[in-house]
């Protein structure tokens, strides 16, 4: 029996499906009281041991490895810690024309999280690029958003994210960079079973995100909070996201172009450096904005589902690209001083 797969024709990626499903579920049957306790519980438990897993998957080995590609990480860190956010500080003059205020915090905030770890490295693989360096950007960026991202939204929101604290900095620390460091003490015995069972981190990625979406968008029905946000401030966010992700995907290709990067590196910058995590965004909005924080991640779920949906259709047409003329040069120039240098050492 032939399994079912998904319509190729289909636009829409059924996770995508998913997500609006968790919301619907979440707007019809919010969990209330006991029920909420026990779901904010499962979807902590259900992140940290996500991070548990990325810390299993990256060897040493590969993380020392990607270390030579420091110019590479660097571009891809200043994107997402530096660019970014200087967007999104620029989009706050969008306030109050295309975005309330609440949107508003909510845009600043996605433009602070850290970037992508699995669709990262899964894009990167579907355009034939630099796969390697796509695991340890993404890895690097998550581990530096654990301490920066609370850090920006400290000094770039202010009062808006009036939870963060030393306490909440422990807490972030505590859901994900212990798990991680525990995953990469443990590799020794369970890297080989993870690395064989690629799928099970892709399930844990995304069920980890549907739970912890159910659990925000809960607590903003039982809050009231959905009221605040009309059909036309919503679709004025759409349109302010599209440009900010067209913005990003611009200038980390043509960017890495101009720095002189190969063009698998170049697909690994892009994909790392133009999108954002919700893996790592939803439990650092949960400690920072506590109450507040189902509406603050808004722009980030929906700026997280416009990203898979472009950077799939991105991936696909890099997946054809022609090999460019001089990385072929390149090569042959690489191959002829290798094999004058072989021949020199027989002389």
């Amino acid at each position: 029996m032939k399994r079912l797969k998904w319509p190729s024709w289909m636009p829409i990626d059924p996770y995508i499906l998913l997500l609006l499903g968790t919301v619907g579920v979440a707007a019809l049957l919010p969990a209330r009281g006991t029920a909420a306790d026990v779901a904010s519980g499962a979807s902590t438990a259900a992140i940290a041991f996500l991070f548990f897993l990325y810390g299993a998957r990256l060897s040493t080995r590969e993380a020392l490895d990607g270390l030579k590609h420091w110019r590479l990480h660097l571009t891809v860190l200043a994107c997402t810690f530096v660019v970014f956010p200087l967007l999104g500080l620029a989009a706050r003059g969008l306030e109050p024309v295309f975005l309330s205020p609440s949107l508003s915090t909510g845009l600043l905030f996605l433009t602070l999280v850290p970037s992508t770890i699995q669709s990262s490295i899964a894009f990167t693989s579907m355009a034939r690029g630099n796969v390697p360096a796509a695991i340890c950007a993404g890895s690097f960026s998550s581990l530096a958003g654990i301490v920066i991202t609370p850090l920006l939204a400290a000094s770039l929101l202010g009062g808006s994210a009036g939870g963060f604290s030393a306490d909440s900095l422990l807490k972030i620390v505590l859901q994900l960079l212990v798990p991680f460091v525990a995953g990469q003490l443990a590799r020794r015995w369970i890297g080989g079973f993870v690395t064989r069972h690629k799928r099970i981190l892709g399930l844990v990625d995304r069920g980890s995100i549907l739970l912890v979406v159910y659990v925000a968008f809960s607590e903003g029905m039982v809050r009231g909070i959905w009221s605040q946000v009309s059909p036309l401030r919503l679709a004025g966010l759409l349109v302010v996201e599209a440009v900010l992700l067209a913005v990003m995907l611009l200038l980390t290709w043509y960017g890495a172009k101009a720095l002189r990067f190969g063009r698998a590196d170049r697909i690994a910058i892009q994909f790392a450096g133009s999108k954002k995590s919700l893996a790592s965004g939803l439990p650092m909005a949960s400690v920072l904005f506590g109450p507040e924080a189902s509406l603050a991640v808004l722009p980030l779920m929906l700026f997280h589902q416009m990203q898979l949906m472009v950077c799939a259709v991105i991936a696909k047409r890099r997946a054809h690209d022609p090999v460019e003329e001089q990385e072929v040069t390149e090569q042959q120039d690489e191959a002829i001083r290798t094999s004058v240098g072989t021949g020199t050492r027989s002389g």
